[in-house]
């Protein structure tokens, strides 16, 4: 109850902060409008942190996302000026800002009270500011008990204007600057582009970038640079990644030379300079056309100069696109790569492929994973040192449980402890989680070692990958071992204490032997005091630290008779738990405790300082060290799940880009197999080079088409990561992309049809793949009328089968483009079986049993019509549907009698029918009202009329019979 009581209390406090403070309303109005809507959230932190508060807009944001109920505004000020406002306490606050980072991809702003102010100031400064890509401002508020799981990317572009290149307006030269912060890296890649930023988009896959940097476009948008602009924006747009604009003058080389040569590492400037004494010249990153104007902007954006610890940290790298697979953000969806922002944490574990295949037991193993699966090899030797790897511990269990649960486990986030270090941000606590790892290495490196294979190449490559690296580092951080086990206290770290031990300084020593000597004076005092009172000790005489008179002593009220009206004593007050008094003596002994442990504090914290700095001379140790534990922690994962999977994974065999045919036996989509409740079907793929690499597969909706070629994609993928496959044979090329055309998302939430969003992806496929893609088209052309879907349909595969001549999964449901077999040799014809069989006297009574196997052949029937049943459409509307079907299909189609049957055979039917209908009318009847009068003036009824057709009709019988187009015909009636 005291608790709730004084919560309440708090509630009350804060809210009449908030709301006696008119001042306030003034200010706020006065701030530049933003909102959540418009991509940011703004805070205002309150005495000093010990909570936040959200205004206006980004209230109801808070409302809706913190608490699920608008019930938490309250109302600042009165009237129609009121503005709501909600209150955050600062765990629910940094829950709030990381989310709104991390996974809403909003920028935050974070504002203080001005300094010197009072607590119901008016007046707030903008204190931090960060944004997906930069999260230096807030990262050890938010992070600090968090792992980053995926690297804060954030990249500048520029586009060369047309006085930067003579080439033809649809190639673009375009220059990209990126930086990791928390990893202190940043790179450069400079390279050629069409008018659809292809390669662009493939580059912000593969580095995950979650913000970009472009220059402003003109007030009158029409140059051909805002016209760029725009293109390039719809492409980060559809990548979900934040976009800020800065001013076009940022986008400069003025200072840049300056600029890197204070940030870059001695080692990094030493490494590229060689012989050549012009710093200039020692960067070479700076001789690229494009790249240093947008890597200035990047710098300026991210104000990191301002910082002195960045300077001589951070390294460069340029990036070469042609290093790895591209990836599209339509091959991203596709194959369910990564979480996408509403579809992160335990619902994402097995349903996309990062999900499935992160085992990992640490966070710099978890970005690894993140960062290879978008950055597929294409380099053979790599691939396969990564899947020999994968193979060594795929075949020893006892090394991969125990590198997992002894060694891996306990292995922190080093490049955050190495920034902290740099910050001189770090406490004695992560001078021990750097001595614990130092502590795990010799059985890290004793397990590598113990490893057993029988190929002597394998033992090569585990000492070339990791134990040559790791007994280098054991070596190094001998000494950091050696100077934390001097200077801490090492019998209280079992306590989690974290303390210099006081022989490591002599002044330490002397005050802790004073402070020794202050104690016993302390218990002598307290049994003095119970010897005098004659209580007993500890169970009813108490020597206790009050936080209010420092120590003394405490009797419960009946046994502290002894105690009141005794000049002795000094009584100090009674509470519930009872009476404290204190002596003349003990209130000295508790003051010079104070004084000495304070003076205790003060040089230990300077002897801290001191190990601290020690320790961040280890920081370059420390970032590689954690570049070989997150390797290892990958390959460890890689062979967890190939093992543990339903079906274990196989080593795949890949050959040179170029040659070799893609054969899967027993394949299976590795996401889907593990789920709940599913039995999976596996198939088998065959592509072969100029025979059928072009393969369209048709078959009934829910069929497993869109999983069969997905798979496909998802395999290719997972063998040129290093990874085992799901598959009991695998044999597959190298290829330089997978390229997919699969649904339009959401993309008419941002303006763009569903047909114009599956045309611009379809358009990249066309401009990017070459004869080493995979590309995988998933039902292009419903978006508009079906005559124009598949003419679409039919020139795309068309260019694609016989121009570009990739591989290619085309999936269907236009039968009739199946007939590009008969055109071009290396197109194949796949379809997924379905069982039909007659559940009754009508022909639409049908019971439809979908097998999921692919075999050779044209599937004949979509059924639609029997998933519409499925989902319990009313009976009605499927009978009506299946009408309309007939209907359609007899309409010209390819159902139609007259295009089944030869013709010849048609003509006949239709002069057999003629002369039923001209005997029939051979009587020449007039119409007089509603009857039908005979010429010899008599009337004829219905039923008269009737039999008269039924005569005539039995005189034709035998001509009816042998003609096989009367009879389909009238099957259909």
């Amino acid at each position: 109850m005291s608790l709730m009581y004084g919560k309440e209390k708090e509630n009350e406090q804060q809210d009449a902060d908030i709301t006696t403070d008119p001042s306030f309303l003034t200010f706020w109005h006065t701030l530049p409008k933003k909102s959540p809507e418009t991509g940011t959230l703004r805070l205002f932190s309150r005495e000093e942190g010990s909570y936040y508060c959200c205004y206006g807009p980004d209230a109801h944001y808070a409302a809706t996302h913190v608490f699920h109920t608008k019930s938490v505004i309250k109302q600042l000020g009165l009237g129609v000026k009121a503005v709501p406002s909600v209150i955050l306490r600062p765990n629910q606050a940094t829950m709030f800002l990381r989310e709104s980072l991390t996974v809403k991809q909003l920028k935050v702003e974070i504002w203080a009270p001005e300094p010197g102010q009072g607590k119901k100031t008016a007046k707030f400064r903008l204190d931090k500011e960060a944004s997906p890509g930069n999260l230096q401002a807030v990262e050890d508020l938010l992070f600090s008990s968090a792992d980053l799981t995926s690297a804060p990317i954030v990249m500048a572009i520029r586009i060369a204007s047309a006085a930067d290149v003579s080439v033809k307006s649809k190639v673009k030269s375009v220059g990209i600057a990126f930086a990791d912060t928390s990893s202190r890296e940043l790179g450069v890649a400079d390279f050629v582009d069409n008018d659809l930023f292809s390669n662009t988009e493939s580059l912000i896959i593969q580095l995950s970038v979650k913000e970009a940097i472009l220059p402003m476009g003109t007030a009158s948008g029409n140059t051909d640079r805002d016209i760029d602009l725009n293109k390039l924006k719809a492409v980060l747009d559809r990548c979900g990644v934040v976009i800020t604009e800065r001013k076009p003058s940022e986008f400069n080389t003025r200072n840049i030379t300056d600029s890197m040569t204070r940030l870059l590492t001695p080692a990094a400037m030493s490494a590229a300079a060689g012989s050549s004494a012009d710093p200039s010249a020692s960067i070479p990153q700076l001789s690229l056309p494009t790249a240093p104007a947008a890597l200035n902007a990047l710098i300026t954006y991210l104000s990191l100069l301002a910082d002195p610890n960045n300077h001589g940290y951070y390294t460069i790298r340029t990036h070469d696109l042609g290093q790895f697979m591209k990836l599209d953000a339509s091959a991203l969806r596709a194959l369910n790569l990564t979480e996408s922002p509403g579809n992160q944490g335990a619902a994402a574990r097995n349903t996309t492929l990062l999900g499935l295949l992160n085992k990992c037991k640490t966070a710099q193993g978890t970005r690894l994973l993140g960062s290879w699966l978008k950055q597929p090899l294409i380099n053979l030797h790599e691939i396969c040192k990564r899947q020999n790897l994968v193979e060594l511990f795929v075949e020893d269990f006892n090394a991969r449980r125990t590198l997992q649960e002894e060694y891996l486990k306990y292995m922190p986030d080093m490049h955050r402890l190495s920034k902290r270090f740099q910050r001189s941000q770090a406490s004695l606590e992560d001078v021990v989680r750097v001595y614990q790892v130092v502590e795990k290495l010799p059985g890290t490196i004793e397990t590598l070692e113990n490893i057993q294979t029988e190929k002597e190449e394998y033992q090569e490559l585990i000492n070339e990958v990791y134990l040559t690296s790791l007994n280098g580092f054991r070596t190094s951080l001998q000494k950091y071992s050696e100077m934390v086990e001097s200077t801490l206290d090492m019998d209280q770290l079992e306590n989690n204490r974290y303390v210099i031990q006081p022989r490591y300084d002599q002044g330490l020593q002397d005050i802790a032997t004073k402070l020794g000597e202050i104690r016993d004076g302390l218990d002598e005092e307290h049994q003095d005091v119970g010897r005098d009172l004659d209580i007993e000790l500890d169970k009813k005489l108490h020597l206790e630290n009050n936080p209010a008179y420092g120590y003394c002593l405490r009797l419960t009220k009946n046994d502290a008779k002894g105690v009141t009206n005794n000049k002795k004593y000094i009584e100090l007050s009674t509470q519930k738990s009872g009476v404290f008094f204190t002596t003349k003596k003990l209130k000295e002994l508790a003051g010079d405790y104070i004084e000495v442990t304070q003076e205790y504090t003060r040089k230990q914290n300077s002897l801290v300082r001191e190990v601290v700095a020690i320790a961040t001379t280890y920081t370059p140790v420390l970032d590689s060290l954690d570049n070989i534990i997150a390797h290892l922690d990958v390959i460890v994962s890689f062979a967890h799940v190939s093992v543990n999977a339903p079906e274990p994974y196989v080593k795949p065999v890949i050959s040179e880009k170029g040659s070799g045919n893609l054969i899967l036996r027993d394949a299976r989509h590795p996401c889907l197999e593990v789920q709940d409740d599913i039995s999976f079907i596996p198939n088998d793929v065959e592509m072969i080079k100029d025979e059928s690499e072009f393969q369209i597969i048709t078959g009934p909706n829910m069929g497993g088409k869109s999983t069969y070629i997905r798979q496909v994609g998802v395999i290719s993928l997972m063998a040129q990561t290093g990874c085992f496959v799901p598959c009991s044979e695998a044999r597959l090329p190298i290829f330089d992309s997978v390229l997919c055309r699969v649904g339009a998302g959401d993309s008419q939430l941002k303006g763009i049809s569903t047909f114009m969003a599956e045309m611009l992806e379809t358009a990249t496929i066309l401009r990017s793949a070459s004869k080493d893609s995979l590309i995988i088209i998933d039902e292009l052309g419903r978006g508009t009328s079906t005559y124009d879907g598949f003419g679409l349909a039919w020139a795309i595969s068309e260019h694609i089968a016989s121009q570009i001549h990739a591989f290619c999964l085309f999936a269907t449901h236009f039968h009739e483009l199946t007939a590009l077999d008969q055109q071009i040799p290396h197109v194949r014809n796949l379809h997924v079986v379905a069982h039909v069989t007659q559940t009754g006297e009508s022909t639409q009574e049908r019971d439809i049993t979908l097998l999921y196997k692919v075999e050779p052949g044209v599937s004949d029937q979509s059924f639609g019509i029997h998933v519409a049943e499925l989902a319990n459409f009313p009976e009605k509307v499927v009978k009506l549907a299946r009408k309309n079907a007939d209907e359609l299909e007899d309409f010209g189609g390819e159902k139609s009698s007259d295009a089944q049957f030869p013709e010849d055979v048609t003509a006949d039917g239709i002069k057999i029918i003629e002369d039923i209908l001209q005997e029939w009318s051979s009587d020449e009847p007039t119409v007089d009202g509603e009857d039908i009068v005979m010429g010899d003036g008599a009337a004829k009824s219905p039923e008269e009329q009737l039999a008269e057709l039924q005569r005539i009709v039995a005189k034709f019988q035998p001509q009816v019979e042998q003609n096989e187009w009367i009879k389909s015909l009238l099957v259909a009636l």
